[in-house]
Formats: structure tokens, C-alpha cells, sequence
């Protein structure tokens, strides 16, 4: 039996896949409104290709759809290369799609492309007509567009757009809760704005886990990022060794791993391997890991890690027993948020061995994060990790404590101390 060819696209198949694709995603349900979509502006109009990335089902079409809706109006052309219709789609097919877009919808300059890394080499095209002074706002699994990648094959031409899981704010949205005046809460608000915390962390915010939760979405995405992202991608044959590692990691998220300890731990052979696997696995949006700060570079790269999930339900869905340490889940969550906003977060580790959970040094900020900050140990404890660490960071000006429920400021040596409700913190930032 002779190997089938690639059957090659018709000019009628392709007009008709894309005619119903672009009556599809008119009439796309918009679903929660993302916060990121108001800050899109200059970005959309730029010349630069637009690249939306993040992890597999966070969203990046719904935001395409909004993108469009908000500031494209009707003038774009669209093409979901996901649709089984394109395939055999190979890069000398875009001068006929192209033909074939003009003749259905007219002159355009604006492409707007879902899941683009279906198409081998599609860089070349985009390149080209880019060139031209065409726009192009692109979507794809993750792994497949990794910046490093795009600086390679888009040089100078592209910006990322990092989309996450829902904020807080947006869950609130999507269980239509309207978020009340926290200047003026009642103890019943607060009340109910701890449970939807609670349930906030319990749940994550990956909208279709969020919608569909009897259909098992966090295990399914796990098991999509572990096998077709990572282990088809980079041809591992120790697939194995990989989830016991991931497996490790998620059950393990806000605590200090070290590489070294990892490779005798998982016997992963070199510590090379596990910074492979651990950038694998970063690089596919299922992790994130932050360095202790330091001024030497070579002391940040020796010392521990600090291994944050992307999705705090995802992380109780397929890691082990997670769910009974609330606090390093409350951690989690104000990573999420801080790195939303900020590339450079640390964890602070003092002379005195005190940690201080995060550290920005930017802007100045000292961040614990403690559940039960009511009870007066807990209360000495992380203050006292705060003192320590202000007193080698002078330039650390804002402290802050992020708790389950205590609202309360307090003063120490001089030195004004912010404690916080999470619900409250994540509504403000």
C-alpha cells in the first residue's frame, strides 16, 4: 500500500471554510470582557505583529473576538487554522487564501489569525506582507510561539500579549457578582467577598473549567501541555520522567525546589535535565519560577526556586493534597497578579534566613502573604521577616502583609505596615 499524498486545498472548500468561519466568529459569544482588552489599544494599531499567547484554553480566541469587535469594527479578515478543512494548509497556499479573501469580503489590511502554527513556515508569509504594511494580530498554542522564537522569525516585527487565566475581578464577572464599594463594606459584604475568594481559589479562573466543570478541563489541558506541547514538540523520549517532575512541581507550587535535590529526587541522570524540563514546562505556560533576589547573578542562579502554578484550580485538580494548605494557595494567587503587572518579582531571603514571599524592587515593595495573620505568632513571625528584610533594603519604602480577612495597620521601628483582606488586594490591583 502506497503512503497518501496531501490532498491540496480547493479555491471552493477554502471560500466556503472561510465564509462560515468568518459568519462564526461575528456571532462568537464574547463572554467575560478581559481586563488586558482596554490597555490593547496602541498595540492593535501598531504596525508590529500583534502575538497573543498564553496557555491552551485561557481564552486568546474569545480575546481575538473582542480585539476585533472593540476596535477592528468589520474591517479585517479572519482564518481559524484549526478548522480540519485547512489541514494539509501549507505556506504556498496564502497567495490563494489571500486571492480568495479579497474576492469574499474586499480589500482589507488587517489578519487576524487563530492558531497560526498549524501552518509550517507561516512566518515567511506573514514577513512578507507585513513588509507591505499589512497588519497581522495572530493566536497559537503557547509552545509555538515562544518569544525567543518569534525574536528569530519576526525580528523587530512582533509584540507579545500575555493573556491569563480570569483575575478575581473578571470571576467576579463571570458569576455576574457586582463587586460593592470596599470603602463602605458591610460585614455581610465582606463575608460573601471572602466565600467568592475562597471559591475564586478553589476554582481557578480557566474559563471553560469555569463553565463546563463536570467535564474534567484541568486534567484534559494537563495532560494537552505535557503531551502534545511538550513532549511531541521536543521529541522527549522520557515522557516518564516528565510528569513525574510536573507531577512534583504542581504539588509542590509556592515552595523552594532545588535542581539539584530534583535530579536525585526523580533520578533525572543531570541537573541539565531538569532545567530543561523546568523551561519545557515554563515555557508552556504551566509553570512560572522566580529567583531569590540578589545582586550577583550567579548567586540567583545557585539558589532555590521558587515554582508558582499558572491556575490555582488546575494546580487542586491534579496536584496531591494541595488543597489543605490554603496559604500557599493564597500565595499563588497574588503571584498571578503580581506578575500581570510585573516581570521582575522575586521571593527575599535575609542574613538572618528570614523569607520574605515577594520582592519588588522597583517599586519598592515587601510582600508576605499569611493566612491566619490573627493569631499572634503568625503576626511576630512575618514582621519580624519584614523588619529584617527593610533593614538590608532601604530602598523597600512600602509593606505590605496580604491576609484571609485582617484589615489592619500597623507600626513597627518607625515603619508603617499594610495588612490586607486578599479579596480586597485583588479588587485594588
Amino acid at each position: 500500500m502506497t503512503d497518501q499524498t496531501q490532498t491540496k486545498i480547493t479555491k471552493n472548500l477554502l471560500a466556503s471554510a472561510l465564509k462560515e468561519q468568518h459568519e462564526s466568529f461575528m456571532a462568537r459569544d464574547l463572554g467575560v470582557k478581559r481586563e488586558i482588552l482596554e490597555n490593547l489599544k496602541e498595540t492593535v494599531f501598531a504596525p508590529q505583529v500583534m502575538v497573543i499567547t498564553g496557555l491552551r484554553r485561557v481564552g486568546k480566541s474569545t480575546l481575538l473576538a473582542q480585539v476585533a469587535k472593540k476596535y477592528l469594527k468589520e474591517d479585517f479578515y479572519f482564518v481559524n487554522f484549526e478548522d480540519e478543512r485547512l489541514l494539509n494548509f501549507q505556506v504556498s497556499d496564502f497567495d490563494v487564501l489571500h486571492e480568495t479573501l479579497i474576492s469574499l469580503f474586499g480589500e482589507k489590511k488587517t489578519f487576524l489569525f487563530d492558531e497560526i502554527q498549524n501552518v509550517p513556515e507561516w512566518e515567511r508569509f506573514v514577513r512578507r506582507l507585513h513588509d507591505q504594511g499589512y497588519k497581522f494580530i495572530v493566536t497559537g498554542s503557547n509552545a509555538s510561539l515562544l518569544s525567543q522564537e518569534l525574536g528569530t522569525r519576526l525580528t523587530g516585527r512582533s509584540v507579545r500579549v500575555e493573556l491569563f487565566p480570569f483575575s478575581f475581578r473578571e470571576y467576579l464577572h463571570f458569576r455576574r457578582v457586582k463587586t460593592p464599594n470596599l470603602n463602605v463594606l458591610t460585614t455581610r459584604q465582606k463575608g460573601n467577598l471572602r466565600k467568592l475568594a475562597d471559591e475564586y481559589i478553589a476554582f481557578g479562573g480557566i474559563p471553560d473549567a469555569l463553565k463546563y466543570p463536570e467535564l474534567g478541563v484541568h486534567k484534559a489541558l494537563y495532560d494537552d501541555v505535557l503531551y502534545r506541547d511538550i513532549a511531541t514538540r521536543y521529541r522527549l523520549d522520557n515522557v516518564k520522567s516528565l510528569k513525574e517532575l510536573a507531577f512534583y512541581l504542581v504539588s509542590n507550587t509556592a515552595s523552594l525546589v532545588s535542581y539539584n535535590k530534583l535530579k536525585d529526587l526523580l533520578k533525572l541522570g543531570s541537573v541539565n535535565t531538569v532545567i530543561n524540563y523546568v523551561d519545557y514546562l515554563e515555557n508552556s505556560w504551566l509553570f512560572f519560577v522566580t529567583n531569590k533576589y540578589a545582586y550577583s547573578v550567579k548567586e540567583q542562579q545557585i539558589a532555590a526556586k521558587k515554582i508558582y502554578g499558572i491556575d490555582t484550580g488546575l494546580i487542586q485538580s491534579v496536584g496531591f493534597s494541595f488543597s489543605e494548605n490554603k496559604g500557599k494557595l493564597m500565595e499563588n494567587v497574588v503571584f498571578l497578579q503580581l506578575r500581570k503587572k510585573y516581570h521582575d518579582v522575586y521571593y527575599y531571603k535575609t542574613a538572618e534566613d528570614y523569607e520574605v514571599d515577594f520582592f519588588l524592587p522597583k517599586e519598592g515593595s515587601l510582600i508576605q502573604v499569611a493566612q491566619h495573620f490573627d493569631l499572634a505568632e503568625t503576626k511576630e513571625r512575618e514582621l519580624r521577616a519584614l523588619m529584617s528584610a527593610v533593614s538590608e533594603q532601604k530602598k523597600a519604602k512600602k509593606l505590605l502583609i496580604i491576609t484571609e480577612s485582617e484589615k489592619v495597620e500597623l507600626e513597627r521601628e518607625g515603619t508603617q505596615i499594610q495588612a490586607v483582606p486578599l479579596y480586597e488586594w485583588l479588587l485594588l490591583n
